[in-house]
Parts: structure tokens; sequence; C-alpha cells
């Protein structure tokens, strides 16, 4: 006897085989050198960072941990030197509104 499977689980197994592109980390794979990450690259090191100025999780960029903790070693240190920001610029200008008022 066979067991009939419901409409509901046949769409759940077809959502998680779905075919989509796997995102491995840039820096194991050889595409990106690990070199780029330097805390002088703003412009690389800003591809991590979302509109709100905070850090991409290694969930969303994909990258290893190894790696991701070496990028956010690096964004912190451009930060410091004032190369990367703290805040997006919208966020800076709400906030020294209130000040002011």
């Amino acid at each position: 006897m066979k067991l009939r499977i419901s409409g509901r689980l046949l769409r759940k197994r077809a959502r998680r085989s779905d075919v989509r592109a796997a995102r491995g980390c840039r820096f194991t794979s050889g595409e990106v050198p690990v070199s780029a990450i330097d805390y002088k690259n703003a412009t690389f090191l800003r591809g991590f960072l979302t509109e709100r100025g905070k850090i991409l999780s290694a969930r969303i960029s994909g990258n290893a941990t190894k790696y991701q903790r070496l990028l956010a070693r690096e964004i912190k240190l451009a930060r410091t030197m004032a190369l990367l920001p703290y805040l997006a610029p919208e966020r800076r200008a709400l906030i020294s509104d209130r000040r002011s008022s």
C-alpha cells in the first residue's frame, strides 16, 4: 500500500528542492583574492554594508566564518579611520536635527 502525500507537503518539498544558486564564499572559491579585504579598500567594503550602515551577516553575504570575521574587523577599522560611515547619511541628518531643536 502506497501512502498518499498531501498537497501542502508536496509544495513544501518543491520549495525545499527548488534549484537556487548556491551562494558560496567568494574568498574561498578564489573569485576575489583575500588581499582585497583591507580597511583602505572602502569601495569594496561598502558592498558588505546595508543602506543603514550595518554589516551584512554571513548568512546573507555567503562568506565563510573566517572571512566574515576578517571583514568585520576591517570594516570597523575603516569606520574608525573615517573611511566608512557609522550611520547612513539620512540617519545622521535626522539625529543632528533632533539635537539642534
